[in-house]
């Protein structure tokens, strides 16, 4: 008896070593989005100042989020950046872009029973 419930024990530390390890892999990588996701609205926002510094704006974000910058591009008012959080076997990667939404589509009168209006606003 004593032998299986060593066993037993022995295999619920193992289930609970790997759902604590895939705990942690999705915090890393939800850490990396969101270090990505600022990081490019920041380099989108400082796009004025020219490549060099918004990528520097960008780079002092992803720091901020415990992240590191790996890759930074701007087009125009576009940013493209790319982060990197965790580790060794947890590390994640995470591109974003962020810029100005495109203009607004033009006005064509008022809706017909044909448009897809959000709710509430018809």
């Amino acid at each position: 008896m004593t032998v299986w419930s060593l066993g037993a024990i022995a295999v619920l530390c193992v289930v609970f070593a790997v759902v604590l390890a895939l705990g942690q892999a999705v915090v890393i990588r939800h850490r990396a989005a969101g270090g990505a996701d600022l990081a490019a609205l920041a380099a989108a926002d400082h796009w004025a100042a020219g490549g060099t510094a918004a990528c520097a704006r960008a780079d002092r974000v992803a720091r901020a989020q415990d992240t590191r910058l790996i890759r930074c591009e701007l087009t125009g008012e576009v940013s493209d950046v790319s982060v990197a959080s965790g580790r060794g076997p947890f590390a994640a990667e995470i591109r974003a872009r962020a810029g100005p939404a495109g203009p607004p589509p033009a006005a064509s009168g008022p809706p017909t029973a044909g448009d897809h209006l959000p709710p509430g606003s018809g």
